[in-house]
């Protein structure tokens, strides 16, 4: 979660783009009202994860109306690009949350590589991001090269989408310095380090020069999902800052899977009525937020969407039953098949034997 410190109060009346949680320090975010409304109240709220934080309830007026503070941002330089994404709100849309300015501030980068793999089974917002929002993509590609100074860009995406990689393609040919990487089909090409290694041949050190976990800018490279890059266009284009989410609502027991924007904030159990609601003879299992590789359980439906979130899961009882593991045999496929170095045969004896 980010730390913000409250910047509203019962009574008041806002609108879509309003701010009512500011940001509490360089690595964090601001937080806008994804409706206009009254704000009912403000009150601590626990999340699924089981962490604490101040929660802002609205009373929507179902207007919509935005706030007419929300007007372009004008950028120069870095410096002013920096203030841009910052009033945006803007992190991480691929699942991991983390404040884009931050790493925007990285220097000596020459490569900027856009994440559109999408590894996660189910999930789908990213490709219609691409399919949909095309234009606030390129648009956000060459405000980041422009002002950050970097020559070079890559947009990796998995070869599974092939008409996100041929639309990519037509639309980047004229672009100086912008490609685009087919990728393989293998769980997790996503992931950072994966993904700068299969796109740059460079390797993300386990430790960097500042004796912490290395990172893809000790490589020169920064990381942008292809939904925030697409955001941060629409946000230099309009001034509407971060305030709805398309989500992949999904699985065996949603009535009408599909792909749906939703104001952030929004309670899953809206979300899942607004899909046609739990099929009438299936028993629900499982709820998860997120993907079913990286994403997390959700003990009821009474929480809300995410910046961050780019999945609703559900599941049936049976589908959710977990089948019972065969007896390890020992072969090492698995270590030679983890594209992540790891010993599972490792860790499963530890897991079994609760060493951890």
């Amino acid at each position: 979660m980010h730390l913000q410190s409250r910047s509203s109060k019962k009574g008041d009346q806002v609108c879509v783009g309003t701010l009512i949680g500011k940001a509490g320090g360089f690595v964090s975010a601001n937080i806008y009202s994804s409706v206009s409304g009254t704000v009912e109240g403000v009150a601590p709220f626990r999340m699924v994860n089981g962490s604490t934080c101040q929660a802002v309830a609205i009373v929507a007026d179902s207007q919509q109306t935005v706030d007419p503070a929300c007007v372009p941002p004008v950028v120069t330089d870095k410096k002013s690009l920096m203030a841009a994404v910052q009033a945006c709100g803007l992190v991480g849309l691929g699942g991991a949350g983390f404040p884009t300015h931050v790493k925007l501030a990285a220097e000596g980068i020459d490569t900027l590589l856009i994440n559109a793999a999408e590894c996660e089974p189910y999930l789908s917002t990213d490709t219609r991001e691409m399919l949909e929002c095309s234009d606030t993509i390129l648009s956000g590609i060459t405000a980041v090269m422009k002002y950050c100074n970097i020559p070079n860009c890559i947009i990796g995406i998995e070869r599974n989408k092939p008409e996100c990689i041929d639309l990519m393609c037509s639309l980047v040919r004229d672009m100086q310095g912008v490609s685009v990487k087919p990728l393989p089909m293998r769980y997790p090409q996503g992931a950072e380090k994966t993904l700068v290694e299969t796109c740059t041949g460079r390797e993300v050190p386990q430790i960097g020069p500042s004796g912490k976990p290395g990172l893809p800018a000790d490589v020169h490279c920064i990381i942008m999902n292809v939904t925030s890059v697409s955001t941060l266009g629409k946000f230099l284009k309009t001034g509407v800052p971060l305030t709805t989410k398309r989500v992949t609502v999904e699985g065996d027991a949603i009535a009408k899977p599909q792909n749906i924007e939703v104001p952030i904030g929004t309670l899953y159990r809206d979300v899942i009525e607004a899909c046609g609601g739990i099929k009438p003879d299936v028993e629900l299992g499982k709820i998860i937020f997120g993907g079913p590789m990286m994403g997390g359980a959700s003990p009821s439906a009474d929480y809300p969407v995410l910046k961050q979130n780019n999945g609703l899961l559900l599941f049936s009882r049976k589908m959710a039953t977990l089948p019972e593991p065969d007896p390890c045999i020992r072969c090492g496929r698995c270590i030679a098949a983890c594209p992540m170095g790891l010993e599972p045969v490792e860790i499963l004896e530890n897991f079994a034997e609760k060493r951890f």
